[in-house]
């Protein structure tokens, strides 16, 4: 998902400097000529409102100036980012900015590469200041609804029983496949409930050693059992107050189910080698992957214990159900975990979430996350690409050039492509081979039509193989010639960074403009 950026100024052609500067580097423009009309904007009062990632606003403004914008936005958007413009670039001007909450500022005239740097810098801090207050929420047991990202319909009853359910302390059942999210919607009704800020306690009954489950669960006393030198409180007594969520409660041992009914039942437990229960207040959510009816029926479930738990139940639908929420999941993860690596990427190409949208995601929210954390460790440039899918590419139908571009990247740039295991990748030797004519000639072709054959030869006039950096540079002048020197798609369309592209050109001695 494109970042809006929403530009604020009373100078038309300013505005429509502005617009261009921040659409050539990727983001979404908005605009608005008055203070006034830029917070309606912001409030939802005006078109794309709820889309503004940032806002870049000039200081001098007739009406209602810059600085008035600031201090009414602050107290209701606190973490949006706001870049200043100003004509006057004195200290005193600046220091007053960044008090009443600018992110930034950039003097006018402005300049484009100054202006990037600035953009990207300020959406960094926003995503990882972002991420740290979830983290914080959840860890304090205040995570909310809104901290969830699920917009899609799918969703919507998932969200509302959320709530619902928050209203109470009624037990809470959340079945749905692994990876779909099942531990932060139990923490989100938690952090709705009157019991926000209280302890939010989880436990993997699916990880439990056998013979330590009702010790983890319940406690035990000091010499209870050989290696027991210290007394242990036990899950439900650390969750007293709070909210206990027993994850995989479908693995949890016939035996210990038993146990459990009791302790839901009486509100105490019984550790292990005490001489009485301890009573215990805590609201509890279960969540499981397998089916616990077809369980019952098998009897590998109690039936009893079944219907404690299932007083409140919640599916959560797994992601190929809700493709909807796939955008924002992806520019939320790119936005993270760029900032986390310390890479510049700001978003994805549309045939790179053309790729993503198409596959079924069995591993869910969580191997989306995974996948994307390695695309940005992979990724060059500024965009992720096809390139930097090739364990999805290879798995899509009609993606299978993504598996070409990363092999052929490593060469022009005269790095190893990284391998995973599984990977269906050739190693970088064997393109030099009998292969590399045609993996150079797809490549070509798919970027730039037939003329590729009539422009780049692989082989010289013996039949021999040319040179890779002969190769590379024909491949270069083909590309700046294709897309009339805008240097952002050349780079984007090569799969290589802005500036191994702007090095590159100038050890070939081209003259191209920048953009």
């Amino acid at each position: 998902m494109t970042h809006t950026i929403l530009i604020v100024d009373d100078d038309p052609a300013q505005r429509r400097i502005l617009e261009e500067v921040v659409k050539r580097d990727g983001y979404r423009a908005i605009t608005a000529q008055s203070g006034q009309e830029a917070l309606d904007k912001v409030m939802n009062a005006g078109t794309g409102a709820s889309e503004v990632a940032m806002v870049i606003l000039d200081l001098i403004m007739p009406e209602m100036d810059g600085m008035e914008v600031l201090e009414r936005l602050r107290p209701t958007h606190p973490s949006l980012p706001v870049i200043v413009l100003t004509a006057h670039g004195g200290i005193e001007t600046v220091v007053k900015a960044m008090r009443a909450g600018a992110d930034d500022f950039v003097v006018k005239p402005v300049s484009p590469e100054r202006l990037h740097v600035s953009i990207r810098n300020a959406l960094k801090v926003t995503a990882l200041t972002g991420e740290i207050s979830r983290l914080q929420k959840k860890k304090t047991g205040a995570l909310t609804f809104d901290d969830i990202i699920a917009g899609s319909p799918a969703m919507t009853n998932v969200l509302k029983l959320g709530k619902r359910a928050a209203q109470s302390t009624i037990p809470v059942l959340i079945e749905g496949e692994s990876g779909v999210g099942k531990e932060v919607v139990a923490a989100a009704i938690q952090g709705e409930s009157a019991r926000v800020g209280a302890p939010f306690i989880t436990v993997n009954c699916g990880a439990l050693p056998e013979n330590l489950v009702e010790s983890i669960l319940f406690g035990h006393e000091k010499g209870a059992f050989t290696g027991a030198n210290e007394k242990h409180a036990g899950k439900f007594v650390e969750a007293n107050g709070g909210t206990l969520f027993l994850d995989e409660i479908g693995e949890l041992p016939l035996d210990m189910q038993v146990k459990l009914l009791r302790a839901i039942q009486e509100g105490e437990v019984d550790p292990v080698g005490a001489k009485k229960p301890v009573k215990v207040d805590i609201r509890l959510i279960s969540a499981t992957n397998r089916d616990l009816i077809q369980m019952v029926k098998d009897g590998d479930f109690r039936e009893d214990l079944f219907y404690r738990l299932n007083v409140f139940p919640m599916t959560i639908p797994p992601l190929r159900q809700r493709k909807d929420d796939l955008p924002a999941l992806i520019a939320h993860f790119t936005r993270r975990l760029s900032a986390e690596e310390g890479k510049p990427v700001m978003g994805i190409a549309p045939d790179a979430l053309n790729l993503l949208s198409a596959f079924d995601w069995p591993g869910n929210v969580r191997q989306l996350e995974n996948t994307i954390f390695r695309a940005v460790v992979l990724c060059d440039g500024d965009m992720l690409s096809l390139a930097d899918f090739p364990q999805i590419a290879s798995q899509v139908e009609g993606f299978e050039q993504a598996l070409l571009t990363p092999d052929l990247n490593s060469q022009m740039v005269g790095q190893a492509a990284p391998q995973t295991p599984g990977s269906q990748m050739s190693e970088p030797s064997a393109m030099i081979g009998d292969n590399s004519r045609h993996t150079l000639a797809d490549f070509a072709r798919s970027n730039f039509g037939s003329s590729y054959e009539e422009n780049v030869e692989v082989t010289d006039d013996t039949g021999n193989m040319r040179k890779l950096e002969d190769i590379e540079a024909d491949l270069i002048r083909l590309a700046i010639e294709k897309y009339k020197g805008h240097m952002s798609e050349v780079a984007r369309r090569l799969g290589i960074g802005r500036s191994t592209l702007y090095r590159k050109v100038r050890e070939l001695g081209l003259d191209v403009r920048g953009d």
